[in-house]
């Protein structure tokens, strides 16, 4: 009996120390900047959920939590400035949302903890070599869209869809990976591809209007330069009966035709929480890359009904939010 309750006497000692010693560590004041490459809704939406998740594992802004952020404003040299800024500052955790703020800020530090978000193809942008064993100071959630889904969601709104315009930014890693999925999974749909390619912002009108006549529907995939842009491109839609489709749920907010995406509040308490991982003491290198969970289809009726689509009452009673 007495070893018994010394056994449990010992037990209760260490539970009792290893909760000092959490307590402890959340008591102690922690700093995470966050760096995105641009401010639109689904990445600010990225941003506040992180804020959120961190909160909830008990780190306050103010408190015991310094949280920064800083946007480049759609620039990749002004994203490099930011990421060496960051790192010469020694942040707990740097958070990059998006490729490009992604891939400067791995090129910036190699020993500061660095969680991404809102990269579609992490491998493919050598932001980490493997998505199971990412190794190193790196890990993250990947967005790769629902790609088949939402290539479905076109053919059943635009039955007789043959030909799908797909402007893209050549030089983000993303928006070629995206590109090359979609390519592979039309034929099935019975779908031509057309490209028009858009380096810079100011280019992406001129892409869209080159598809015009050519194409029954345009699709824009989660590339930041393009999606910049979303205006410029849903103009062109409306000017001509052109039904634009796009990558993520918040551009139908704006006024593309409709989407099944992901909630992009809930990819950034994803992150959030494994941000918090890595500030109570797990590695980076070994957390794996998980793909964002869940998606929700977004349909907006005015855009639809000025682009010139019916949406069918059995796709609405699908949907979780419709915008009249």
């Amino acid at each position: 009996m007495r070893l018994r309750a010394t056994m449990i006497g010992s037990s209760l000692a260490l539970a009792l120390l290893a909760g000092t010693a959490a307590l402890a560590q959340q008591s102690q004041k922690v700093t995470v900047a966050v760096t995105a490459i641009v401010e639109h809704p689904a990445l600010d939406a990225a941003r506040d959920g992180v804020k959120k998740a961190l909160e909830e594992a008990g780190y306050k802004d103010g408190a015991n939590l310094t949280f920064r952020y800083e946007s480049a404003q759609g620039s990749p040299a002004t994203a490099a400035q930011i990421a060496q800024k960051f790192a010469g500052e020694n942040p707990n955790v740097i958070v990059a949302i998006a490729t490009p703020s992604a891939q400067a800020v791995v090129t910036a530090t190699q020993t500061i903890p660095v969680v991404f978000t809102a990269v579609t193809d992490p491998v493919a942008a050598q932001i980490v070599k493997d998505k199971q064993a990412p190794g190193g100071n790196v890990t993250g959630i990947s967005d790769f869209s629902p790609l088949e889904a939402q290539f479905d969601l076109i053919k059943e709104l635009v039955p007789a869809a043959k030909k799908v315009g797909v402007v893209y930014n050549p030089g983000e890693a993303n928006s070629v990976a995206l590109l090359n999925a979609v390519k592979a999974l039309a034929p099935a749909r019975s779908l031509q591809i057309l490209e028009a390619s858009a380096g810079r912002t100011a280019d992406v009108s001129a892409a869209a209007q080159s598809l015009v006549g050519k194409v029954d529907a345009i699709y824009l995939p989660t590339d930041n330069t393009i999606i910049s842009a979303l205006g410029t491109v849903l103009n062109v839609g409306t000017d001509n009966k052109l039904p634009v489709f796009t990558g993520d749920t918040e551009s139908v907010q704006k006024g593309s035709v409709a989407s099944i995406g992901f909630d992009y509040f809930q990819v950034g308490l994803e992150t959030g929480a494994v941000v918090a991982r890595v500030l109570k003491g797990e590695k980076p290198g070994t957390i794996p890359v998980k793909n964002a969970s869940g998606s929700n289809l977004v349909i907006n009726a005015k855009a639809a009904a000025a682009m010139g689509v019916t949406i069918p009452a059995a796709v609405q009673a699908r949907a979780k939010q419709v915008i009249n």
